[in-house]
């Protein structure tokens, strides 16, 4: 099954984002982006790609070993950018760092638990709101993201606590059905500092 660890952000922050993004879908050229649903919004700490069954066992104790290891932290998400012109995401405010040290400790425990890993890069917590379309004869974005970032400058939910890391499952979406997403389901949880 195709996993990964994140965190969850709550449904209050999720419904102001939900708010911000109502607007951003009303710009010009928005129909050329390809928007994640609210539902399978996150923060994604390690991705594990196709983990076999057997492995599940180990990788709960590492993941629940790694909650116990850091203490819940305030959040809120906070701004907005874009990874090249491939992604518009929203970012954090708050204790990114105590953020960046639990994605460690997902990915190290990925490691330790026999998942392969790809090679580890720094952290940085975003949540992806919308990806770009391509045209198919140049692989070129055919839309521009800078004013959906720019849409995002002065965003910010109110706080919210992190207290739970969970591990999710990726669905992959229905083959031949243009649109369809990938269905995300949290399958299991552990309480941060417990």
């Amino acid at each position: 099954m195709r996993l990964f660890a994140a965190v969850l952000p709550p449904d209050a922050a999720v419904a102001e984002l939900a708010a911000r993004v109502e607007a951003l879908r009303a710009l010009p050229g928005a129909d050329g982006l390809r928007w994640t649903e609210r539902e399978g919004w996150h923060f994604t700490l390690a991705f594990y790609g196709e983990v076999a069954e057997e492995v599940l066992p180990e990788l709960h104790t590492r993941l629940a070993r790694a909650a116990h290891r850091h203490h819940p932290h305030e959040l809120r998400l906070a701004g907005g950018g874009r990874f090249d012109d491939r992604v518009v995401w929203v970012g954090v405010d708050g204790d990114s760092e105590a953020m960046r040290r639990l994605a460690d400790s997902a990915e190290a425990g990925g490691r330790r638990a026999g998942v392969p890993m790809d090679r580890h890069r720094p952290y940085h917590p975003h949540l992806t709101i919308a990806r770009a379309r391509t045209s198919s004869a140049h692989h070129r974005p055919t839309t521009g993201l800078a004013p959906y970032v720019d849409g995002l400058a002065d965003f910010a939910s109110q706080e919210w606590t992190v207290g739970e890391l969970s591990l999710v499952r990726s669905h992959p979406p229905d083959p031949g059905v243009p649109g369809r997403q990938p269905r995300y389901e949290a399958i299991a949880a552990w309480p941060l500092g417990h």
